[in-house]
């Protein structure tokens, strides 16, 4: 199955009011990123266990890792929880900039170094999220 399709199936097979937000998030996402890598992760390691929520991500960077070794990955992502949706702002370098620049004026979400998590896109301000996940792709712009 290509990626559209489980990106596709993954948001179908959750239950309203988040599968209705995370298809407007799809959107809102791929408004940014027209031409973007899309990413799909089923949670699952290379043995087969789950490890995750699975996750849809979008965008391409080089991580580099203190080792020396670089792994390419996405820049924004989301994935459903069991409370709600958590949005992936990844490489950012300065893991307390979300949290201080949008964590007060956001509205009902929990802000972290690199995830913004929430119950449903009506608790929280949705410019500001469009404005952090922008802030993010700039910053991992290659």
């Amino acid at each position: 199955m290509n990626v559209r399709n489980q990106i596709k199936d993954y948001i179908a097979t959750q239950p309203e009011p988040k599968r209705t937000d995370m298809q407007e998030l799809h959107g809102i996402i791929l408004g940014i990123m027209p031409d973007c890598k899309l990413w799909f992760l089923d949670g699952r390691d290379e043995s087969g266990q789950v490890v995750s929520n699975p996750n849809i991500g979008y965008g391409l960077q080089t991580i580099k890792y203190a080792d020396g070794k670089n792994r390419e990955f996405y820049q924004i992502g989301i994935s459903a929880n069991k409370t709600g949706i958590s949005v992936y702002i990844l490489g950012i370098k300065d893991k307390k900039y979300l949290a201080e620049k949008y964590g007060k004026k956001i509205g009902r979400a929990s802000v972290t170094g690199y995830c913004i998590k929430f119950r449903t896109l009506r608790n929280i301000d949705a410019d500001i999220l469009l404005d952090a996940m922008r802030y993010g792709v700039e910053q991992t712009r290659a």
